[in-house]
């Protein structure tokens, strides 16, 4: 990927991003998945699907001395996360790694307290990909699926960890399945409406247990963004389930 970059803000301007000026670009998906992190000083958040790093350094911001490795598959998105990070001054605390979640994950990455993750939103067989490669590999599953996708971000957590997933509305009862499967069935489900996106929250237990929590509005009625969405999108306020 050889092509011009931007400097945008999120949080308020509190993290600087350098991202591609063309193809896929962070939308508020990767500060709200953030916003949802609950993690101490030390503690290890694995971010897998990191892109140029936005999950990342909006924790980074908001919870100082928590570490973030992400995982990224495309080399030239991961070089920009690394960049982002020295831009941030956290290249001590924030990093990425370059890695096929289709493989099993490099054995020496540390297990993780958190993991936080936004996978493609669209299958392969039903999707319509955009004619930019690394915009339709940020949004169309490849090389791993959802189920793939999902097994590996439960297997990268400490026994005690916390999932944090953000997607299509449109595939919750999917992404609740497998979790279950996999013996991640106490689940947290937060609706985002009017967007069709849904943050779930998900860590063991033998018997599924699912809990409907009050949903975050981010737009009233007359546009623009209500007053929590706000606190969260500006000033760095937690994402509460």
């Amino acid at each position: 990927m050889d092509r011009a970059v931007t400097e945008d803000a999120l949080l308020g301007g509190r993290v600087r991003l350098l991202q591609p000026e063309r193809g896929y670009r962070i939308a508020i998906d990767a500060v709200l998945l953030a916003a949802a992190v609950e993690a101490g000083p030390d503690d290890h958040v694995l971010d897998l699907g990191a892109g140029v790093g936005a999950v990342g350094l909006c924790i980074a911001a908001r919870l100082p001395g928590v570490r973030v490795t992400g995982i990224e598959l495309q080399p030239a998105l991961a070089a920009l996360a690394a960049r982002n990070a020295a831009l941030n001054g956290v290249a001590d605390r924030v990093t990425t790694r370059v890695h096929d979640l289709a493989g099993p994950l490099p054995a020496d990455l540390a297990p993780a307290d958190v993991v936080a993750t936004n996978p493609p939103y669209l299958a392969a067989a039903v999707a319509d990909p955009s004619p930019d490669p690394s915009k339709a590999l940020a949004t169309v599953e490849s090389s791993a699926d959802l189920a793939r996708w999902l097994t590996v971000a439960v297997s990268a957590a400490k026994p005690a960890g916390t999932l944090l997933v953000i997607h299509r509305s449109d595939r919750l009862e999917e992404i609740l399945r497998h979790l279950e499967a996999l013996g991640w069935g106490d689940l947290a489900v937060k609706t985002l409406p009017p967007a069709r996106r849904v943050l779930v929250r998900a860590r063991r237990a033998a018997t599924p247990v699912r809990r409907d929590c009050a949903p975050l509005v981010l737009h009233p009625p007359g546009g623009g963004y209500t007053a929590e969405a706000e606190a969260i999108l500006r000033r760095a306020a937690p994402l509460a389930f």
